[in-house]
């Protein structure tokens, strides 16, 4: 069974291979190149930071295994905002989802797929706000991504989970990571811009309108005017 899945995920991951090949064949060929180069390297910049930052907590902080313990704890003005931690989730938020990794990382990629294709179609239309946007949500599903690979090579008894470790102090919320925050961040950015882009455009045909009304008007009046008394 394990054979099988792993297959299956080697398949996926050489079908998005293929994907950003013919991806960057054709933002070659549409003068694409810079932006994609820009986003690979804000994508794997952040991955790294990701792994790096999991690296860091792996090797400093051991992990809980029941209650959950606080390392160190981040306040502002006696305030107590986030702590570090040490966590392994085996599913997605709220822990939903729990060992099914197969899903989940199936999940993320054809999501991440998507988003490719769809940066691809629009790469003549996307704003600089909108790649960040985009190389965020990117980013974020690779980063956890890894982990759930991961676990589907090394075993759970080797490597138990995604690794959490950002614990909000002021509200009750599940514990997460800079992957999770840059999906957020990036959904966050990408329906801002959504949302400003559609009222600017009800804004201008607003404007059109009136500009319409305006020479309409105005060449009612002028034709008035020309006829003979």
């Amino acid at each position: 069974m394990l054979k099988l899945i792993l297959i299956l995920v080697y398949v996926m991951l050489f079908a998005v291979l293929l994907i950003t090949v013919r991806a960057l064949r054709n933002l070659i060929s549409s003068n694409g190149i810079r932006n994609m180069i820009y986003s690979l390297i804000t994508v794997s910049g952040l991955v790294t930071v990701d792994q790096l930052l999991k690296l860091l907590v792996v090797y400093n902080y051991p992990e809980c295994r029941g209650a959950i313990r606080n390392y160190y704890t981040f306040e502002l003005f006696g305030i107590r905002i986030f702590s570090l931690t040490h966590i392994r989730n085996d599913g997605a938020g709220w822990s939903i989802l729990g060992g099914q990794t197969v899903l989940l990382s199936s999940f993320t990629l054809i999501v991440v797929i998507g988003i490719v294709i769809y940066m691809i179609i629009r790469r003549k239309m996307l704003k600089s706000s909108e790649w960040i946007s985009l190389d965020l949500i990117i980013a974020g599903g690779l980063g956890n991504l890894i982990d759930r690979l991961r676990m589907l090579i090394e075993g759970t008894d080797k490597f138990s989970g995604v690794i959490d470790y950002i614990k909000l102090d002021f509200i009750n919320f599940p514990v997460f990571n800079f992957a999770d925050c840059c999906v957020v961040a990036g959904a966050i950015l990408f329906c801002a811009v959504m949302i400003f882009d559609e009222i600017k455009e009800e804004k201008d045909k607003k404007h059109r309108k009136k500009l319409s009304e305006a020479a309409a008007s105005e060449e009612n009046i002028t034709e008035q005017s020309d006829e003979p008394l």
